[in-house]
């Protein structure tokens, strides 16, 4: 009699609810300090070429952005075990806000590097956060459905943000574009402040420890890394490449790119929780690396639309499958450095993506951007093959 039972457990935890007040908060504070990032992705580089930098200097200045966030994640990682996650959170948007908001006094390329790293140091806390705190309320066994959730509302935020973005460029001063930027930033304060946050739990003392990453969550971050290498030359250089080549609708890329993010996420974050990471990883892969490809090449608007999709429809499957697939495996005090260490290793890839590439299309061209990025992909697949092929125990 006790068997039926046993097998029933596992099925009612499963059916626990995801949609809580809770959740929906930090789904639309994540949505609104996105949109306001995302606004300023593709016009950052447009603003400092009217400040009179070039194809490095836009590198750098995407790059010391993702470094000062990629520095500050072990500190955040751990301040939300001790300190708790509201205090890293709404701390971050505070700082996100005033960082954004001062861009539109900026006359220099130097004073902008300055409230970039500012930026990165309150980017780094608030999305490290953010994660955490999705983690917190979303049932353990729906973790990758709850997960493709929280991260649709920042994909919405892609979807308008960029094309909101380049179209506002024109028509309204940088100083105005920032500051609406900034204004979202307080919108998702404003939401934020509402939530009821998870309470710090006292730590044994002999579990704590200080360090700069969670071991269990290396090998999807690691995978990470090489694929958000890719985002670093589509962020930074993609409307340049489209504007030398004569390609018009770049603000369609963005938003198609998103669209196809929204369609896999609807399905994707269920098959890991049914599957596993192998089920989702590696036609994601696939299908970024036939995006770079088609942007190596790029002889038509046709061809960039195509990309977009292929890229949301990859990005969209790997990303929330190897997010929750760091914090699955960690012990529940180490859940905040888990995402730290995953986000890290996400800054880390696009900063050296828009640094490494900046001087590559300096050097050969943009289309040598998208051809290396292929191969950047190329060796995730590899990798994750050989960790499989090793282990045919990884957990998923």
């Amino acid at each position: 009699m006790s068997t039926p039972l046993l097998k029933q457990a596992p099925s009612a935890e499963g059916k626990e609810k995801i949609w809580t007040r809770d959740f929906t908060l930090i789904c639309l504070s994540n949505f609104f300090v996105f949109l306001g990032f995302q606004m300023t992705l593709p016009t950052i580089p447009l603003f400092v070429e009217t400040l009179g930098g070039n194809d490095q200097l836009i590198g750098i200045v995407v790059g010391i952005f993702t470094f000062s966030a990629l520095l500050i994640r072990p500190f955040a990682g751990r301040i939300l075990e001790t300190r708790g996650r509201g205090f890293v959170y709404l701390l971050g948007l505070a700082i996100f806000i005033m960082s954004v908001g001062s861009y539109g006094i900026v006359l220099s390329i130097a004073f902008l590097f300055v409230m970039r790293i500012i930026q990165g140091v309150g980017w780094g806390f608030s999305t490290t956060a953010s994660g955490t705190i999705a983690t917190d309320l979303i049932p353990p066994k729906r973790r990758g459905e709850g997960m493709g959730y929280f991260g649709l509302f920042g994909n919405i935020a892609l979807a308008f943000g960029p094309t909101l973005g380049l179209a506002l460029v024109g028509k309204i001063s940088f100083t105005q574009l920032f500051l609406i930027c900034a204004a979202l930033g307080l919108v998702a304060l404003l939401l934020s402040s509402r939530i009821k946050y998870k309470k710090v739990e006292a730590v044994p003392q002999e579990v704590r420890k200080w360090d700069l990453y969670e071991k269990t969550a290396l090998p999807p971050s690691i995978l990470l890394f090489f694929i958000t290498i890719t985002f670093g030359g589509i962020a930074t250089f993609l409307p340049l490449y489209a504007t030398q080549k004569e390609i018009t609708g770049i603000q369609w890329y963005f938003f198609l790119f998103a669209m196809a993010l929204m369609v896999t996420r609807s399905f994707a974050g269920k098959l890991y929780d049914q599957k596993g990471h192998r089920a989702v990883f590696a036609p994601g892969a696939i299908s970024i690396v036939i995006a770079m490809l088609l942007l190596s090449w790029l002889p038509s608007s046709l061809v960039l639309y195509i990309a977009a999709i292929f890229y949301g429809l990859g990005f969209g499957a790997i990303q929330p499958a190897l997010q929750a697939w760091s914090v699955q495996s960690a012990p529940a005090h180490r859940k905040g450095m888990a995402n730290a260490t995953f986000f890290s290793f996400f800054d880390l890839g696009i900063g050296i993506g828009a640094m490494v590439f900046g001087q590559i299309a300096y050097l050969y061209g943009y289309h040598t951007i998208y051809f290396i990025s292929a191969c950047s992909v190329a060796i995730s697949i590899l990798l994750y093959l050989v960790w499989i092929g090793k282990n045919h125990t990884t957990t998923s």
